[in-house]
């Protein structure tokens, strides 16, 4: 059999039959072997990202039918030069996912300010906040708050013309047009979009041709009312590089910043995540998970899809074992905690030195997080008194009376008892 026709239907399952249908029906096979297949698409921005989301899901479908060496790879056969203007293909847009909606990105205390102003931006574009401009690190939703953006104005309005782009596909264009003598293509093209979502936007930064198309394409759309959307990495201020004309553009509209979920979205984002694809994770699972990934959301969905995967192909029902077996590879510092371990993240969050939390201050401000180290020790690795005692060079009592201080705070103080509630979590 065809090694692609047997691997589509599990990746059918896996990503539900709208992603399916947008991401993995474009794909073609360039060539295979027995242990390789490599994939071709004639549509650039769906190869970028099927390379950037879903070849890793793919790989591991893959490896586990035909054997754990087996390499997937997918490149545009298109080749170089990206699209001209003379096509036209930039006017078109560039497809969103349909997955990626408000009603499926998972709110929490870290993205709710940045999802309510997109919301806002899609109900009344260039009206609410013009321009937009959204920033956090790689994999925590930007991405997905761009395309919700276009899908809500392209429903309640399919007239208006709705360009997406990565700043990387933008500086691609303009270099094509420049070469190509095709600049007032590119122009009108460009000035003519009702709203504008552009990715990534701090690629624009060092390049001088493009921060000057860029400034007047920015300032026609705003001065007429269209919407402009940005996504970043970093805020406008900490970009080396941008001109302070653009950079004070930017400043004009709303800034929103998002930051790594906290458990409970983590948590939150796994389960919506797997009930998209028709799974009902074990809140044991859950937890596994969103405790070992706990910055990236793209590496969160990554690691659910590969322990899907694996739970489908072994026939299993998903549990932690299984979960812990599918991402062996991913998670390789999955090992056994040692009080060093505990002892360098009391240190951590109570601002002080490991060699002061092991010395003989009594300081208020070094001996109760001394007290809380030998009582996560001792509750979380069930050591003897004695071995806490020889890890801070103390005796036994004084780790036996730290304990019971400790257990004490815990029964009169809710608030302190939370936090050390989060801190075993934390090594759990």
């Amino acid at each position: 059999m065809d090694l692609w026709v047997e691997l589509q239907p599990h990746l059918q399952q896996l990503l539900g039959a709208e992603d399916y249908r947008t991401w993995i029906e474009p794909l073609a096979v360039r060539q295979a072997t027995g242990t390789s297949l490599a994939l071709a698409c004639d549509n650039a921005i769906v190869t970028e990202w099927v390379r950037d989301h879903l070849l890793r899901d793919i790989e591991t479908v893959a490896r586990s039918r035909f054997g754990s060496g087996f390499v997937v790879t997918i490149d545009s056969t298109r080749g170089g030069d990206p699209p001209s203007a003379a096509t036209g293909s930039f006017a078109r847009g560039y497809p969103f996912s349909p997955s990626f909606t408000f009603e499926r990105f998972v709110q929490g205390p870290s993205n709710q300010f940045a999802a309510a102003a997109a919301q806002a931006v899609a109900e009344r574009p260039g009206k609410a906040y013009n321009p937009l401009y959204i920033y956090g690190g790689s994999g925590l939703g930007k991405t997905h708050l761009l395309h919700a953006i276009g899908l809500r104005v392209a429903a309640a309005d399919p007239s208006r013309k709705i360009t997406y782009m990565t700043t990387e596909q933008f500086v691609n264009e303009l270099i094509n047009c420049i070469r190509r003598q095709q600049m007032e293509a590119f122009r009108q093209t460009f000035r003519g979009v009702d709203v504008l979502l552009l990715d990534d936007i701090q690629f624009i930064a060092g390049k001088e041709r493009t921060q000057e198309e860029f400034f007047h394409t920015f300032n026609t759309l705003q001065s007429t009312g269209r919407q402009v959307v940005f996504t970043s990495d970093a805020r406008p201020a900490d970009i080396p590089g941008l001109e302070e004309r653009l950079r004070s553009r930017f400043l004009q509209g709303l800034i929103a910043d998002i930051q790594p979920p906290d458990l409970e979205t983590r948590c939150a984002i796994l389960r919506e995540k797997a009930r998209a694809v028709g799974w009902e994770l074990p809140e044991d699972t859950v937890l596994f998970i969103a405790r070992r990934v706990q910055k990236n959301v793209r590496e969160l969905e990554g690691c659910l899809n590969r322990s899907i995967a694996y739970a489908q192909l072994k026939n299993v029902r998903i549990s932690v074992d299984v979960v812990r077996m599918a991402l062996f590879e991913l998670l390789p510092d999955e090992r056994e905690t040692t009080p060093a371990d505990i002892i360098r993240f009391v240190a951590q969050h109570y601002g002080i030195r490991v060699a002061d939390l092991k010395g003989r201050s009594n300081r208020r401000s070094i001996a109760l997080p001394r007290q809380v180290a030998m009582y996560l020790i001792r509750d979380i690795l069930n050591l003897s008194f004695p071995e806490i005692g020889k890890a801070f060079a103390k005796h036994h009592s004084t780790v036996m009376y730290a304990v019971d201080s400790i257990t004490k705070m815990r029964l009169s103080n809710p608030d302190f008892d939370a936090t050390l509630t989060s801190f075993r979590d934390h090594f759990s």
